[in-house]
């Protein structure tokens, strides 16, 4: 009969305590559940939760995603790199843009209809004050698109910070381009530039490109001479292709030179510093060994006719009595400020 007695306590203890539990979660759901309303929409702290989970789960399913479609397009060889990133960022978009209006709609509880007029309102926002930024992105999804500029492709854009910017293009981003230069600097350019201005593309098309290398000799050389050492000057050099073979152009008869053109091609475009130095160190030995003169500008003076000219010497004075007079001079200034002295 005790023991009855003690498991109906206990029974009615574990009750109370399991009712408290119960009273104590409620109490905190409604705290965490409780609804701020500003304007149109309604937010509370679980909502704002569940709408940052939204957005970090989006943002993990696009890079798994991104990681996957990547590995398959990888294996087709065929496929251009640039084609294959162009399908990865708009992936990667697409998916961020889903999970964001899915966590507004979370987080807000707003309907379809309500983010059409929010999202019209930000567009006239930014339209009047972040058109610069609105310009850049609609340009990076220009670039995506009709790709007149890809990744992995050498170029030259004019920069007013840096002069002109010559280098293999890293990444095509939302807003701006990375680009890496020879010397290992990366420039970040804003996408309405290489839309807007215009952007040497060395890679777009045929990867090979020509390169010139103009020179001038003197009046007196021999042509011949002079295209077979050009010729020779070509030989050898890395990067430089055969197909199509190095030629040799005579320009024109300049003032003092005969001006000529090496063109070589290569697959390598953004070597083209390097090629052409390396083929004027080899015209400069080259010439220096066959006697082949390379002109400077020079002018000379002459003097058709000379016109004598009368000069009256009664003008001029002697140096002596050029001292004589001075230091007389100085003397009776010397005097005039004794007597102004005795005076005072």
């Amino acid at each position: 009969m005790l023991l009855m007695m003690m498991k109906g306590k206990l029974f009615l203890m574990a009750a109370l305590w399991l009712q408290d539990g119960v009273s104590l979660f409620k109490r905190i759901w409604s705290w965490i559940d409780y609804h701020f309303t500003i304007g149109n929409f309604s937010v509370s702290l679980f909502t704002l939760v569940l709408g940052v989970l939204t957005m970090l789960t989006a943002w993990i399913v696009s890079r798994s995603a991104c990681s996957l479609l990547k590995r398959r397009l990888e294996r087709r060889k065929n496929l251009d790199p640039g084609l294959q990133y162009t399908l990865l960022r708009l992936l990667h978009y697409i998916i961020i843009a889903v999970g964001t209006m899915l966590a507004f709609k979370l987080t807000f509880n707003a309907d379809l209809t309500t983010l059409a007029v929010l999202f019209t309102a930000l567009s006239v926002g930014i339209g009047f004050g972040l058109q610069y930024i609105a310009g850049d992105i609609a340009s990076g999804f220009i670039l995506l698109f009709e790709r007149p500029v890809r990744v992995n492709d050498f170029i030259t854009l004019s920069s007013d910070a840096a002069g002109q910017v010559q280098g293999r293009v890293q990444s095509i981003n939302l807003r701006t381009t990375s680009v890496m230069t020879n010397d290992r600097l990366a420039i970040i350019v804003p996408n309405s530039k290489l839309v807007n201005q215009t952007v040497v593309n060395w890679s777009y098309g045929d990867r090979r490109a020509r390169v010139a290398i103009p020179i001038g000799v003197a009046s007196d050389a021999d042509v011949d001479l002079v295209t077979k050492t050009l010729l020779r000057a070509a030989e050898g050099v890395k990067y430089v292709i055969d197909d199509p073979a190095p030629s040799v152009q005579f320009l024109q008869f300049g003032d003092y030179t005969l001006d000529f053109r090496l063109l070589v091609w290569t697959a390598n475009p953004r070597r083209h510093p390097t090629i052409k130095s390396e083929i004027n160190y080899r015209i400069w030995q080259l010439f220096k060994e066959a006697n082949i003169e390379i002109p400077y500008p020079q002018q000379e003076l002459r003097l058709r006719s000379v016109v004598p000219v009368e000069v009256d010497r009664s003008s001029f004075v002697p140096d002596e009595e050029m001292e004589d007079e001075n230091e007389s001079k100085d003397e009776g200034g010397r005097r005039k400020d004794e007597r102004s002295a005795l005076q005072a």
